[in-house]
């Protein structure tokens, strides 16, 4: 997925088994953050810093979606321990992963697995990808957005 593109009907089902569709965000802005796994460092505190900013992100127009690989059961979990506002969608096909681009191979420890590639995603209100963050501050990432077009 590359800026211009549009976004897939399809985004998959979240904690709750509710399904979600690129309609439901039509005339917002969507955000769609890409994380690897619930309750890591780095993931928790990106997923902290949208909740905390979620007043300010949705007083300027968006609406936010997070994805990642694990199961419902695990999002359900995170989502409560972490008191986050925003739906994570449960992508254990990789279906989203792999149409954003984002399931690729890592290099840890000397080591090389599939998965996911941190990124956020921001998709204007006609499902069109309008920007891409891939050096995302897990710390401050709700400001990050906020000041994208400052």
């Amino acid at each position: 997925m590359k800026k211009g593109d549009r976004i897939p009907e399809i985004l998959g089902v979240d904690a709750n088994g509710k399904e979600w569709r690129a309609r439901e965000f039509a005339g917002s802005k969507l955000i769609m953050f890409f994380y690897p796994k619930d309750g890591t460092m780095f993931c928790t505190d990106e997923a902290c810093s949208l909740a905390s900013g979620y007043g300010a992100l949705l007083k300027a127009g968006y609406k936010v979606v997070g994805v990642s690989s694990d199961n419902a059961q695990s999002h359900k979990k995170f989502a409560e321990e972490n008191s986050l506002p925003f739906p994570l969608i449960a992508d254990t096909e990789l279906n989203l992963n792999k149409a954003f681009g984002v399931w690729r191979l890592q290099h840890f420890s000397g080591g090389e697995y599939m998965g996911t590639t941190r990124t956020t995603f921001i998709i204007d209100e006609n499902g069109i990808v309008a920007d891409i963050i891939t050096d995302v501050d897990t710390k401050d990432s709700a400001n990050q957005i906020l000041n994208l077009n400052k």
